[in-house]
């Protein structure tokens, strides 16, 4: 397996190695069980039990009530509320490729391209796939050592890739910057320093960047560390506010994990430790709100927004949960409501997600199944994307 991955960073397009058609395919029986019941789960997308848009329920509740309610569905998948998204099972095309813990996931939407981070020793931290699930490339950098969250800045004009690294070597600590090909182009923080100054910036297991397009970035720093942060940098990278006390009270955080901006200036925190989203002014930093009822059974692990702003994407790590919410208006936070919920196989283990925001589809990244996964939307006409 190392040797084929060895072969595949060398190529930058896989049309370019003869290898390609003797590749033996070895994907798991964890990923076969994956699509035979996403295969079932789709043709049998009616038998699902829709719920009042107005009932406010736990995922897990829902899941459970669900479960006792339906008898078309294998045990391992379920499908709650609106049929929203279906599994792509041929996304990617090599699937044997994933060798290593999948934690993050990022797409540029303009060139068709998702990069999928990952752990291990002797395994390449970064693959590039194209959005039909061709391969691309792999990164074989060394300024890598255990990549977290990953974000796709500037995807029109500039794009660069953002990955947070949690190590504990001379490399972690830290946030870094790649070009597209995985060239090192700047580094936020004290690499193998772990520390909470802010000048210098210094960071603890960086869980998460979110670039906003205005240049602004937000930062949650403490997966599992000695920081529980909420910081906003400007473009220029200057601090320009920050919430930092660990706790369970307003504005208070214990494992920030993953965060989103909306288009009306609000800034979404997934404060796992919590087991709630948290809510800012993205231009102030005051305090807005608090989701908590969604979560009763397991945490918040990543927070998205489909194209069209009307749904977050949040998984839940330990109960193997996809859920859709329902995002408030402007003016409104209110209390969390689930839409639909795509319940995973056992010990899949979702972490972060990104979402195309061109056709809105929505790929995870997956610790326990070590692979990406992509989901699309059952009707790419209309709910997720933009206008225009």
């Amino acid at each position: 397996m190392l040797q084929t991955m060895t072969r595949y960073s060398s190529c930058y397009k896989p049309d370019r190695c003869n290898f390609i058609s003797g590749l033996k395919t070895k994907s798991s029986s964890r990923r076969k069980r994956l699509i035979s019941s996403f295969e079932l789960a789709i043709s049998s997308w009616y038998s699902v039990i829709v719920f009042s848009t107005s009932t406010y329920i736990s995922t897990a509740t829902a899941v459970s009530r669900l479960q006792s309610e339906t008898s078309g569905l294998k045990p391992d998948y379920r499908l709650l509320g609106r049929p929203l998204y279906k599994l792509d099972i041929n996304w990617p095309k090599y699937p044997e490729l994933f060798s290593g813990e999948v934690f993050g996931v990022a797409v540029n939407q303009y060139a068709g391209v998702v990069y999928v981070a990952q752990r291990g020793e002797t395994v390449p931290k970064v693959l590039v796939f194209t959005t039909d699930g061709e391969f691309l490339q792999a990164w074989n950098t060394s300024t890598l050592e255990m990549p977290h969250g990953i974000f796709l800045a500037d995807a029109a004009t500039n794009p660069t890739v953002w990955v947070t690294d949690v190590g504990n070597g001379p490399y972690g600590h830290s946030i870094k910057q790649y070009s597209p090909s995985g060239k090192l182009l700047q580094v936020l923080g004290s690499m193998g320093e772990a520390g909470s100054g802010v000048n210098p910036l210094q960071f603890d297991q960086p869980a998460e960047i979110f670039v906003h397009s205005s240049g602004e970035i937000y930062i949650v720093d403490g997966d599992g560390g000695i920081n529980n942060r909420l910081i906003k940098l400007s473009k220029d990278l200057e601090v320009q506010w920050m919430h930092g006390e660990k706790g369970q009270g307003l504005a208070q955080f214990y494992i920030p994990h993953s965060v989103a901006v909306d288009n009306y200036q609000r800034v979404w925190v997934a404060d796992r430790g919590n087991k709630r989203i948290q809510v800012f002014n993205s231009v102030t930093g005051d305090w807005l709100g608090t989701w908590g009822s969604c979560f009763n059974e397991d945490a918040p692990y990543s927070v998205r927004l489909t194209p069209d702003q009307k749904y977050f994407v949040v998984v839940q790590l330990n109960t193997n949960q996809i859920s859709l919410l329902e995002a408030p208006p402007v003016g409104v936070i209110g209390q969390c409501q689930v839409v639909s919920v795509i319940q995973l196989a056992e010990d899949v283990k979702p972490h972060l997600v990104d979402l195309d925001l061109k056709t809105g589809a929505l790929y995870v990244a997956e610790i326990g199944a070590q692979q990406a996964q992509k989901f699309t939307p059952f009707s790419l006409g209309t709910g997720f994307l933009q206008d225009g």
